[in-house]
């Protein structure tokens, strides 16, 4: 992908926010070749992602006109409670958990919780394939099971071995993906075999399973046959921060069936009367497991 800008003769087209820095940001355009770009102060929430149209410039940077309608956007509140986008225009959320550091199932629902609201196909990948024998309990091959029963695909991997890496870039195939999971679980090494060329580093594993940050600013990768990946710590390592108790109930896939059948139109599904969500729980209609997760997770808000 070129980044001479001045091989551009087009003095205006649409292109896509590759990255940004500070008041710049670097579009991709329709050929593959990228621009340097300012934006006007009414579209400085232009991120990753997001499609864009430009105007050139002969003397100088060209200029973002204007911010296309996003699909959905991720965002995180700023310590001001600002709202940030640090992602626009997702397909599908690559999960990723290990068998070491041991899964967390409650993280792995609320991603999915994500993907559910932003209208995004997800993927849960276990990684460290290898460790499954020795750390895999009883009660996590039930989980997984659980999430394949509701639609959701699970891909085992082991970056070791290159176990799982072609069906995950089949499956990213055509979409724009981002890697979510807690630190440790293996993001950096999944990146650098789907993307090596991007010589993304992998971060050191100490005794506790806990990661280091090893990129800084949020980046489009252009992956081949329509597959992009956006990738940054902050994407990463993103925990919803904005769910209210409506937002988590309609996380739920398997709730929807039951969410119209209860008796108060607020319910919770947590303690109200004549709930049909918690009836489905205990009629094992519905996952007691991640009824349970949910009613943590409710309790947290």
């Amino acid at each position: 992908m070129s980044t001479n800008s001045d091989t551009h003769v087009a003095t205006q087209g649409t292109g896509r926010v590759i990255t940004r820095f500070g008041a710049e940001l670097l579009v991709m355009c329709g050929d593959k070749t990228t621009l340097r770009c300012t934006t006007k102060r009414k579209l400085d929430n232009a991120a990753c992602g997001d499609w864009v149209d430009w105007q050139g410039n002969p003397t100088g940077t060209a200029r973002i006109d204007k911010l296309h309608p996003r699909k959905n956007a991720i965002t995180r509140l700023t310590y001001r409670g600002r709202v940030n986008t640090i992602a626009a225009n997702v397909d599908q959320l690559i999960i990723v958990s290990s068998w070491l550091p041991e899964p967390f199932w409650d993280l792995v629902d609320r991603y999915l919780v994500v993907a559910e609201e932003l209208g995004a196909e997800a993927v849960i990948v276990i990684n460290k394939q290898d460790l499954a024998e020795q750390y895999a309990t009883d009660a996590d091959r039930v989980a997984l099971a659980e999430y394949e029963a509701i639609g959701y695909s699970v891909l085992h991997m082991n970056t070791l071995e290159n176990i799982g890496t072609d069906e995950l870039q089949q499956r990213m195939r055509g979409k724009t993906n981002i890697l979510l999971g807690r630190s440790g679980v293996g993001k950096s090494s999944i990146a650098n075999k789907i993307m090596p060329d991007a010589a993304i580093l992998t971060a050191n594993i100490s005794d506790s399973g806990e990661g280091r940050h090893t990129t800084t600013t949020a980046t489009l990768y252009d992956l081949g046959e329509d597959a992009y990946l956006m990738d940054s710590p902050g994407v990463r390592d993103y925990a919803p921060d904005n769910l209210d108790a409506i937002k988590l109930a309609n996380g739920y896939r398997e709730f929807k069936p039951y969410l119209n059948g209860c008796h108060f139109s607020n319910c919770t599904h947590n303690h109200e009367p004549k709930c049909s969500v918690r009836n489905a729980a205990n009629s094992g209609s519905i996952s007691s497991n991640r009824y349970q997760r949910y009613l943590d997770a409710l309790n947290n808000l």
